[in-house]
Parts: structure tokens; C-alpha cells; sequence
């Protein structure tokens, strides 16, 4: 998925629905780092990829927040 096509979905979910994602995020977050540490984890960039969405939900967030 594009970033832009991520980003305008973002911008279209409510605050509680992005509250979800982010908690889905933080999950995957977590069990990635989890397959890294147990060397169970084949793509290593997909930790990266998982981070930058967090934030980006956050980011969203704040601006939600703010208007």
C-alpha cells in the first residue's frame, strides 16, 4: 500500500478507530521483535515499516486532537 493511500485512510477513521489500530500496531510491534529475538523473523525491514505507521497513527491522532 502507498504511503499516500495509507495516510488518506488514516485521515477518514474516527479516533477510536485509530486508537485500535494503533493498539493492533503496537501488537505486531511487539511480536516482531519477539520472531527477531528468537531469529524466527525473516524480513527484518517489516520492524521499520511497523514503527513509521506508528507514528504516523500518532501523528493523526495529534491533528484530530488539535482541530
Amino acid at each position: 500500500m502507498k504511503i499516500k493511500d495509507y495516510l488518506a485512510e488514516l485521515n477518514d477513521k474516527t479516533v477510536e478507530e485509530l486508537n485500535a489500530a494503533l493498539v493492533d500496531a503496537k501488537k505486531e510491534l511487539f511480536n516482531l521483535r519477539f520472531q527477531n529475538a528468537t531469529n524466527q523473523l525473516n524480513n527484518t525491514a517489516r520492524i521499520s515499516l511497523v514503527k513509521k505507521n506508528i507514528a504516523r497513527i500518532n501523528t493523526v491522532l495529534t491533528q484530530k486532537a488539535k482541530a
